[in-house]
This record gives structure tokens, C-alpha cells and sequence, in this order.
């Protein structure tokens, strides 16, 4: 039986380092969307030389930005990464074998993030994350900075694997918590979360150990201890803003 078409979607802004890797791994597809939002890096050019659909918008969140390039593909089925993501060896031929039966609406794929100096041990846990869907029932949700698809329909997952080129220092990551955070401050105060002071002294410890503990990272070394650090430190100012920023509207 013939597979169904799919479309794979990127969202780019200067991702000229890892946008080759990523349009690589997506050769499979019977479409290639990428979606810029003001690259003045090499980009543009690896795109084209791809052979994707180039399209340009200023950037309207991560969730609409993202939503608007899914828009775009032709086929039914979406294949969505990001410009510094890959699929790992063996994932095209898993994701064209499920394409030519699918039992599902949307399958989760298992992300292996790059910890600093690291790939991961192989027993650590990944994360997974909805990104081949039917665009038909599904569309992105509003949830800031870390928007994902959701689908009307069954959700599986499948036995395959993205990697993410995550931050290569510590600098770099602590930087991208602060940003995130202050990105998610306007959706945790829209939410109005009781016994804010209470989360922010127990959450940090408990994603901590959600991490390190949890999904393994202690099978990293250093660099699984500083991620999960991290993680515990994002948790903390998502909780911290929101509470600054009530106090400072009280003025107290």
C-alpha cells in the first residue's frame, strides 16, 4: 500500500547553523514549508536549496507563528520541527511505514535533547511531543512560548526519535530561562494560580527531582545535574514573576 503524503513545516529565524541537518532528515517528504520571520543569516539560502516553500511573516507568537505554517502545507498530514531539531536515524522509515496505515490521528515522537557537551545516555527519559498530525483535526494551542499541536482524534506514540541541537552552554540556557519565563508570566497570571508563594517555594525542588530523578538525568553526569538545575530554576521564576509583578501593581 502506497504511504500518504506529508508535508514537513519549520519555522525559522537565523537558524542557519542547523537548518541543513534539520531539511536533511526531512528529505523523505513529499513537501518541505518553511516559514521565516527575518533572517538576514544564511537561511533563505538553505532553504531554496532544499527545495522548500519559502514564505516571510513577522513574527506573531510561537503558536500562530507556528499555526500560520501549517496552513500552508498542501498534504493532510503534517510532519512539524524545529529549524534546530532533526529526525535521528531509522525515524523517516518508521514515520513512512505508519503513513501507509495509520491507526491514529497524531503520533507522538520521543526528543532527545543535546545537554550542553552531551547527547544524552541512551536510559535517560525523553520527552515526547506531538509532531505528525492530520492538519484536519488538529491545530496549534495558545499556550505561550511553548505552543504544541492538539488533536481531535487518537494520539499515539511512535517507536521513533527527533533531536533537539538545545543550548550549548549554561549562559546560553539561563538566558533562554529567563526569556521563557517572563514569556509564560502573563499566562500563569491569566490563570490567577492560588497559593502562588507556596508554589514557588515547592515546585523548583519537585522539578528537580521530576528531572533528575524522574526521567534519569542523574545517568548524565554533570551536565544531566546542571539541566535539571535549570529546569528547577525555570520553575521558580515562572512563579516568582507573576508574584513580583502582582506586588508591584499593589505597589507593596
Amino acid at each position: 500500500m502506497a504511504r500518504l503524503p506529508v508535508t514537513a513545516v519549520v519555522t525559522t529565524l537565523d537558524n542557519a547553523a542547523t537548518l541543513g541537518a534539520c531539511l536533511d532528515s526531512l528529505a523523505f517528504c513529499d513537501e518541505l514549508v518553511v516559514l521565516d520571520s527575518g533572517s538576514v543569516d544564511g537561511t533563505e539560502a538553505i532553504a531554496r536549496a532544499h527545495g522548500a516553500r519559502w514564505s516571510v511573516e513577522s513574527f506573531k507568537g510561537y503558536g500562530p507563528q507556528k499555526q500560520s505554517a501549517v496552513d500552508k502545507a498542501s498534504h493532510d498530514w503534517v510532519l512539524l520541527l524545529d529549524a534546530d531539531e532533526e529526525l535521528a536515524p531509522g525515524a523517516s522509515a518508521t514515520i513512512q511505514a505508519v503513513l501507509r496505515e495509520p491507526d491514529a490521528d497524531g503520533y507522538r515522537i520521543a526528543r532527545r535533547e543535546w545537554l550542553f557537551w552531551r547527547w544524552p545516555h541512551p536510559l535517560t527519559r525523553p520527552n515526547w511531543h506531538l509532531r505528525l498530525f492530520r492538519r484536519s483535526r488538529g491545530r496549534l494551542n495558545d499556550v505561550p512560548v511553548h505552543a504544541a499541536p492538539e488533536v481531535q482524534g487518537r494520539v499515539r506514540r511512535l517507536a521513533a526519535e527527533f533531536l533537539h541541537h538545545g543550548e550549548a552552554s549554561l549562559a546560553v540556557r539561563v538566558d533562554k530561562v529567563n526569556r521563557y519565563s517572563t514569556g509564560m508570566m502573563a499566562h500563569k497570571r491569566a490563570q490567577a494560580p492560588r497559593f502562588l508563594g507556596l508554589r514557588m517555594v515547592l515546585y523548583p525542588p519537585l522539578a528537580f527531582l521530576r528531572f533528575y530523578v524522574g526521567q534519569r538525568y542523574f545517568l548524565n553526569g554533570w551536565a544531566g545535574y546542571m539541566a535539571a538545575r535549570s529546569m528547577s530554576f525555570y520553575a521558580f521564576l515562572k512563579y516568582a514573576k507573576v508574584l513580583e509583578a502582582g506586588r508591584q501593581e499593589r505597589g507593596q
